[in-house]
């Protein structure tokens, strides 16, 4: 049984020099570490969230 599990690829545009220490727990949380890193996720509601939380840091690729 083959199941295409769909991704969403993110990358950090903004420093998180200055935020919330949760919203900085969520970017580590995502995996992304140095500015304009990119990482390829699946597309869950539990990414989704982190991903909305963050929004102001993150763009969606």
């Amino acid at each position: 049984m083959t199941t295409t599990q769909q991704t969403v690829k993110i990358q950090l545009v903004r420093s998180t020099i200055g935020t919330r220490e949760s919203h900085r727990a969520t970017v580590r949380g995502l995996g992304l570490r140095k500015l304009n890193s990119v990482r390829e996720l699946q597309d869950t509601p539990a990414v989704r969230g982190m991903i909305n939380k963050i929004s102001y840091l993150v763009k969606i690729l």
